[in-house]
């Protein structure tokens, strides 16, 4: 049985890298693909729920979604307003947007826009609500970013983001010291690391008030194509090959994931946190 396993994980559709720059995650070819499975996971269906159960969406709102990805949210945004209201899809990849596009191709009440969240082509305050999902972390100079997020929203406009607390981000099974060496290399792959500890005072220096972080964490303890462990693992390996970590570490390593998952003894945790405001 673990021997047809290792089998299994050693034949398992390796990600060419592609997806980096300046030293940090880039979502484009492989690495998008890979994105958007994780986005439809169990991870990624439960934390759009929360959400969209946090926001009051009339059907004229006009939201936007920053670092929108292949669409899944904007998607679901758009049919939330009955296809009266206008949601604005922002993302810097062509390959994601492409996604995105497709997505909800049955969808008019969309509008794409190829950007970066610290220069939004929209006017000021025309947003009623601005979300987002695991983008501001990914960004470097974040406050020029928050900032034109409030830029376009309205006064008494709701915001709304999901970022993970990367130091609580961790799969358990392989030995310590090999467990710490890719962990280690993967913390390279965004800007902050602990963004929704900030995130509080950030908003409120900007005019936000009745902040809230919500917990939204999360263990698993396998990895089907249900699981988002099997998705992050392959990106946090294929991450750390670059860094710095050698192929044999890293092979072996996706080895004992399989070995303690086969033993009953894997596990991954996530600390995903959202945050909502309103801006006074």
């Amino acid at each position: 049985m673990l021997g047809e396993a290792l089998n299994k994980v050693r034949n398992w559709p390796r990600i060419t890298i592609y997806f980096y720059q300046g030293s940090k995650v880039k979502f484009v070819k492989e690495t998008a693909r890979n994105q958007r499975l994780i986005a439809s996971s169990m991870a990624g269906i439960s934390r759009r729920q929360a959400i969209l159960q946090t926001l009051s969406i009339n059907s004229n709102d006009r939201i936007m979604d920053v670092g929108c990805g292949a669409g899944h949210l904007v998607e679901q945004l758009a049919k939330a307003t009955s296809g009266q209201g206008q949601v604005y899809a922002l993302d810097p990849s062509e390959d994601q947007l492409a996604e995105a596009r497709d997505r909800c191709s049955d969808l008019s009440n969309i509008i794409f826009l190829h950007g970066s969240a610290d220069n939004i082509d929209l006017e000021s305050g025309v947003c009623d609500i601005v979300t987002s999902t695991q983008a501001y972390e990914y960004i470097e100079d974040i406050d020029a970013a928050l900032l034109e997020s409030t830029r376009i929203l309205r006064s008494g406009g709701s915001f709304v983001n999901v970022s993970i607390l990367w130091d609580y981000f961790r799969f358990y099974g392989p030995d310590e010291t090999l467990n710490n060496l890719v962990h280690d290399a993967f913390k390279e792959h965004c800007y902050h690391q602990m963004l929704p500890m900030e995130l509080p005072g950030k908003l409120r220096g900007l005019g936000y008030k009745y902040i809230k972080n919500e917990s939204l964490a999360f263990m698993v303890s396998d990895r089907d194509q249900n699981s988002p462990a099997r998705y992050l693992e392959t990106m946090m390996a294929n991450f750390a090959v670059t860094h710095g970590v050698s192929k044999k570490d890293v092979e072996d390593w996706r080895v004992q994931l399989t070995e303690a998952e086969v033993e009953g003894r894997f596990g991954f945790t996530s600390y995903p946190v959202l945050t909502s405001a309103y801006l006074s």
